[in-house]
């Protein structure tokens, strides 16, 4: 069976790597934290970042990224701030395919996760998987359909044919760039949500930020050469729907506690697990901004995680927008 590498040891590191093994083939997943690799290799759990999930017998983990050579294929799983590093020191000699699953943009350069890993990896193909999926529910292998883009569709269909499972399903694509940015405006949304709930504004409240905030990511998108259609489909407003309905979400959950009166800095250094949106947030209005495109709730969150306004502050200014045609 064909192996492939899983580079991050989170729960969505370790739930790609329980499913890829779901036919037999063997996963080789790298992660930074020694106690995660030697709980995965001998008591088959991760109980850092996926605690009850029995795990494969053919998942292997190791700290070492030199491991990695001759792997053809890599699903890059480290968090979008520091895909740039674990890039930089891996074994790219043999070209592998890099399938990029975190969702962000880095902050430092604004730059999407395919444009970061072009420029530390120009010879390896590139594809991206995103769309609506709980790492838990992805590793007890629960139905689950995501998007997986590449730059033809024919290749994202082969990476499709050789990811997907019984219960894992993967659509492919071309658009690249709607594939990556519904996955990193809806973690920012979906802390918005999460406010909306903490503060008790009501659902009424929430489904207007889903349904405006899909209106932001469908601009900006397009804006960035996106194709409406994917963004519309199960990597923006697919995904959009989950992380802004449940409190599984680390984004939702971290605005819920926003919303009661929280914190970021102190919610944050409570939790092991990253929010994509923290970071994504102020770079993603700072992108829109470049961009001239208008993006109110994401800029309400940017300016609320920075401790800018307060929550009661956020709703005067989001309900004191002029009104307009939608």
């Amino acid at each position: 069976m064909t192996d492939i590498a899983i580079l991050g040891g989170g729960a969505w590191g370790t739930a790609l790597a329980q499913t890829v093994t779901g036919n037999g083939a063997r996963a080789l997943l790298w992660a930074r934290e020694k106690a995660v690799v030697e709980a995965i290799n001998q008591d088959r759990e991760n109980p850092l970042f996926l605690p009850g999930v029995p795990l494969s017998p053919h998942i292997q983990a190791t700290d070492d990224l030199a491991d990695l050579k001759g792997v053809s294929v890599w699903l890059v799983v480290a968090p979008a701030q520091h895909l740039r590093q674990v890039l930089g020191e891996a074994p790219l000699q043999d070209r592998p395919t890099l399938v990029l699953c975190a969702k962000g943009i880095e902050a430092r350069s604004l730059k999407l996760m395919t444009e970061v890993a072009a420029q530390i990896a120009p010879e390896s193909p590139l594809a991206v998987l995103s769309g609506p999926s709980f790492a838990g529910e992805v590793a007890r292998g629960k139905p689950t359909a995501i998007t997986l883009a590449a730059e033809s569709l024919e290749r994202a269909g082969e990476l499709a044919e050789l990811l997907a499972r019984p219960a894992f399903r993967p659509y492919a694509s071309d658009d690249v760039i709607g594939c990556e940015i519904g996955g990193a405006v809806k973690n920012v949304l979906a802390i918005a949500c999460g406010v909306v709930i903490g503060a008790d504004l009501g659902e009424s409240a929430r489904a207007a930020i889903i349904a405006r905030g899909f209106a932001e990511m469908v601009r900006f998108g397009m804006a960035r050469g996106a194709r409406a259609e994917t963004l519309a489909g199960l990597s923006g407003l697919g995904d959009l729907v989950l992380t802004c309905g449940s409190i599984q979400s680390r984004n939702m959950s971290l605005g819920v506690a926003l919303g009661q009166g929280g914190r970021a800095a102190d919610i944050l250094a409570e939790r092991r697990s990253v929010a994509e949106g923290v970071a994504t947030a102020p770079v993603l209005v700072e992108a829109a901004r470049r961009a001239e495109v208008d993006m109110p709730i994401a800029t309400a969150v940017a300016d609320l995680l920075a401790g800018r306004v307060t929550v009661p502050q956020v709703v005067e200014l989001l309900l004191a927008r002029p009104l307009k045609a939608e």
